[in-house]
């Protein structure tokens, strides 16, 4: 049985590269390669690829698409795929797949911290201690308070302060 030829366009996490490479014929783009290496990369090994796994910001191109004739499918392992020609990949028949909301959870976790850190003045007062401006002049002044607060009145709050 013929195993299954991936091409990887750019560097993942070492361990799915790893499983990846148990798994299937793995084949890593010479991302770092002047074109016309990269030209002769696809030249040589694009006939025997059927699977290509890209990020969002790496997508697969028409061009890159056409140098693959066996394609089936392209993974991205991001959310986003908008660096894939999808309308090349659905005259060729070729699947696209993404990881949607992989990183949902973690991007509203990342907004309420900046949020708190923006209305609390969290990185200024960070500069004020490191700065040592406390022992000339004194505490750091209060921020707004976020607990118990309404998005609106934060939102009020912040643009009194920054304007």
């Amino acid at each position: 049985m013929e195993s299954l030829c991936v091409l990887l366009l750019y560097p993942m996490d070492a361990y799915l590269e790893q499983e990846l490479g148990c798994r299937c014929l793995l084949l890593r783009f010479c991302w770092d390669s002047p074109q016309d290496c990269r030209d002769d990369f696809l030249r040589t090994h694009g006939p025997s690829v059927r699977a290509l796994v890209t990020g969002g910001g790496s997508g697969g191109d028409a061009a890159l698409i056409d140098a693959l004739p066996r394609l089936e499918i392209i993974a991205c392992y991001s959310v986003g795929f908008d660096r894939v020609d999808l309308a090349r990949c659905r005259d060729r028949g070729v699947r696209v797949t993404n990881t949607p909301g992989v990183f949902t959870d973690d991007v509203a976790d990342l907004a309420v911290g900046l949020a708190i850190a923006a209305l609390r003045r969290v990185p200024q007062a960070d500069s004020y201690v490191r700065a040592g401006q406390w022992e000339a002049n004194g505490d750091y002044a209060l921020a707004t308070r976020v607990s118990l607060s309404s998005i609106t009145e934060l939102n009020s709050s912040y643009v009194l302060q920054h304007g």
